[in-house]
């Protein structure tokens, strides 16, 4: 960590450049981790997991080229599609590498505490595939909101930028409050409001915020759903389901970064 604090000292520029490079990789990783978990666990008989087969073309089966797989730099000498059958690569891959390559590269800029850096990026790589899944999908899967409640509870453990306590309560309160708005809705209008990773992802959130931000991240949530409700409205799609998870993970980075910007200020 003093190493890191050095270089960014010595050569913020350089260290910003090279964090929005790091960030492009770590993008295309979370390319692969949003593409390929939901099949893992939907469907029994796939073969695939996070890192066998190779990278390789869904629709011909053909084997990248190291050229074909340069985070940003491929999909555009591609044009978007396949080099052997022409076949579209989805332009949200290209645009979670460019959101992470510039979100590593502004953060890295902007926030001194290196610690404090490593986790927003940690957290930020949790929470931008779990939004991708949920908005496609509408499945936060267990074996990225569970992980996600651990390691907020060991990054203040490691780096306590909040007590311990406090986080441990964030992640009950968490899971609790949307666990009994789901049984009230349920109970009053017979149908199922929020599914359960809503509650997992919140639980997660607190551990990482704690109790005291819940309100916070809650209000973000609820006030960044209700715009993709009546966004679907006007787009003439009135009978879609309206996932809750990527609210919640933009509300949850969201108060992050303001909880860091408040303990550097």
């Amino acid at each position: 960590m003093i190493a890191f604090a050095l270089f960014r000292e010595s050569s913020p520029a350089l260290f910003s450049l090279m964090s929005a490079v790091f960030g492009a990789i770590i993008g295309s990783f979370l390319g692969v981790v949003a593409e390929r978990i939901p099949p893992m666990l939907l469907d029994d008989e796939t073969r695939i997991n996070l890192l066998f087969p190779a990278s390789h073309c869904p629709a011909c089966q053909h084997d990248l080229a190291w050229w074909e797989n340069i985070p940003l730099v491929s999909w555009l000498a591609l044009r978007g599609r396949c080099y052997h059958c022409a076949s579209a690569i989805p332009l949200r891959l290209w645009l979670l590498e460019l959101f992470s390559f510039l979100f590593f590269g502004a953060t890295a800029w902007c926030i001194p505490d290196i610690p404090a850096l490593f986790s927003l990026w940690l957290l930020s790589a949790f929470l931008l595939p779990l939004a991708i899944i949920d908005g496609r999908h509408m499945l936060l899967p267990d074996c990225l909101t569970q992980p996600l409640l651990w390691a907020g509870l060991l990054v203040h453990l490691v780096h306590p930028t909040l007590p311990l306590r406090d986080a441990i309560t964030g992640a009950m309160v968490g899971y609790l409050s949307l666990w009994l708005l789901y049984w009230a809705f349920r109970l009053i209008t017979g149908r199922e409001g929020l599914g359960y990773g809503d509650f997992k992802l919140l639980a997660a959130l607190g551990a990482w915020c704690g109790w005291q931000a819940l309100p916070t991240v809650i209000l973000l949530a609820s006030l960044t759903g209700l715009m993709g409700y009546f966004i679907f409205i006007k787009s003439g799609n009135k009978t879609a389901q309206i996932p809750f998870g990527p609210a919640l993970a933009f509300a949850g980075l969201i108060t992050f970064i303001l909880q860091i910007f408040s303990l550097i200020a």
